[in-house]
């Protein structure tokens, strides 16, 4: 394990040194990783925030418990509807908005 020298660098240069650049097999894999542990983690808070179990989660949406514990320990990632749903059954919302610059 490297020490850290508490320097600051340029995020973008440490993942390409350490995942691959963009557009590269293994970066996209990590992105996926990545995406998958994000969207595990939104389900995990919104589900905890509406106090509701996995099992209660699961049953709403019609999938097994163990299904539940996959999403949110970023071992699946859902399909866009699917996370639709999950949304809905967590009584949020999906908003997109365009990056400003």
């Amino acid at each position: 394990m490297e020490e850290n020298d508490n320097e600051i660098r340029d995020l973008s240069a440490e993942l390409a040194k350490e995942f691959g650049e963009h557009g590269t097999p293994e970066r996209a894999e990590f992105d996926e990783k990545a995406y998958a542990f994000y969207t595990g983690q939104v389900i995990l808070d919104a589900r905890k925030s509406e106090k509701i179990t996995q099992s209660e989660l699961a049953k709403r949406l019609g999938v097994d418990k163990s299904y539940i514990s996959k999403l949110e320990n970023g071992n699946v990632n859902p399909s866009v509807g699917f996370f639709y749903r999950i949304m809905n059954a967590l009584n949020l919302r999906v908003e997109i908005t365009r990056q400003v610059g």
